[in-house]
């Protein structure tokens, strides 16, 4: 049975990775239907924690492990999963990780995916699968999808065990459609930790009247974050997500400045006087006029900052990839202009601002967000009115 392979260490990762995991269970995405989860259910594969190893535990199936493992397989084909993605959109990127399955990893995948309608699914819900195959049910509903006639993102590679050094398969996608499922293929079987699908979500704005107050920031509605000063704890794409964050892991986190003065002073306003700050940038789902903002530091209770700030833009796209390619110099400024102006943040608590309060009444379509002096914030919406601009 496999030994705990070493600590997995930091690994260069592509640009992408820094966009929205669309197939993170956090977001709603699920497991429509697996070939195989004798050892452990393709649920797993959407967990948004690491993947863990517990020595010497076995179930009646056979060595506990965290991830998505099918049977070895003693009859004609492969195995495959089909994933409902939480968030329908654009995919940038995959990452298959196989942390963990050494001697029993997937030695070869592929990737389809298909733009599907609500009313076309016709598949039962999965209980708990772990130690079963496909039913003769199952396997009859799932042909009406047609799921091996799906596009392919990914045409059949090769991955490696997961060591320290060969755990993390990188995929760029080149397709820029919008898809709502996914097709993960195995072959022909074994194991695989996690499945991330990194990209940006895409809404039919065509059903928004111009008067439908959005989160024009949400991940739902296409937001994504481009760029950041440090992400120690937690990155801030955890500001977009839904609902409320469950824990300080699932926000923005930064390390302790080192800068700080050895005794910090405040202002009259309880503003902190420091030289340095956190910042954040993200593009707007669709560009607009922002009329109401939430920051809150649910669970930040001994780390929030002390206090936070957001500035706006146009950018064009051209403009954005030339900013995303210097790394923002953020010095440099951009053209940025007040939102909302340097204010006073609570611990564990949600923050309303809107009205007068906002400094900023023009169409903008990029928001940079700065703590000072560092610490956690779990979220961030940013409501208004969808519009478009002239440039």
């Amino acid at each position: 049975m496999d030994s705990v392979p070493q600590p997995i260490q930091a690994q260069p990762q592509p640009d992408f990775v820094q966009m929205n995991n669309l197939a993170s269970q956090n977001v709603g995405a699920k497991v429509l239907f697996a070939t195989d989860d004798w050892f452990a259910a393709a649920e797993n594969l959407l967990k948004k924690s690491d993947p863990e190893f517990k020595p010497g535990l076995f179930t009646e199936f056979g060595k506990w492990m965290d991830g998505w493992e099918t049977r070895r397989k003693r009859i004609p084909g492969h195995d495959w999963c089909i994933i409902e993605l939480g968030v329908a959109g654009v995919i940038h990127g995959l990452d298959v990780d196989t942390r963990f399955f050494t001697g029993n990893y997937a030695p070869r995948i592929s990737v389809q995916a298909a733009c599907l309608k609500p009313e076309n699914i016709t598949l039962g819900p999965r209980l708990d699968k772990t130690g079963t195959a496909a039913s003769d049910a199952e396997l009859k509903a799932v042909e009406q999808l047609r799921s091996e006639k799906w596009d392919y993102l990914l045409k059949m590679v090769e991955l490696k065990p997961g060591y320290q050094e060969s755990s993390h398969s990188y995929f760029h996608v080149t397709s820029r459609e919008r898809w709502t499922h996914i097709r993960l293929n195995i072959y022909p079987d074994g194991g695989i930790a996690r499945f991330k699908v990194y990209g940006i979500g895409q809404r039919e704005w065509s059903s928004c009247g111009p008067n439908d107050l959005e989160d024009l920031l949400s991940m739902v509605n296409g937001g994504v974050c481009l760029g950041f000063s440090d992400a120690h704890y937690g990155h801030p794409r955890n500001l977009i997500g839904l609902g409320r964050a469950e824990d300080m892991g699932d926000g923005w986190e930064t390390a302790r400045r080192l800068d700080r003065p050895p005794i910090l002073k405040a202002d009259s306003k309880g503003i902190l006087q420091v030289p340095g700050n956190e910042w954040a940038i993200f593009r707007l789902g669709h560009p607009g006029l922002i009329t109401h903002i939430e920051i809150d530091t649910n669970h930040f209770k001994g780390n929030s900052p002390n206090s936070c700030k957001i500035d706006a833009c146009i950018l064009l796209p051209k403009e954005e990839e030339d900013c995303i390619r210097k790394k923002w110099g953020v010095k440099q400024g951009h053209n940025w202009k007040p939102l909302l102006p340097v204010t006073k943040i609570h611990p564990h608590k949600r923050h309303f601002f809107e009205g007068t309060y906002l400094a900023l009444q023009e169409v903008i379509s990029h928001v940079k967000i700065t703590m000072t002096p560092d610490g956690g914030v779990s979220r961030v919406r940013l409501w208004g009115f969808p519009r478009t601009f002239d440039m």
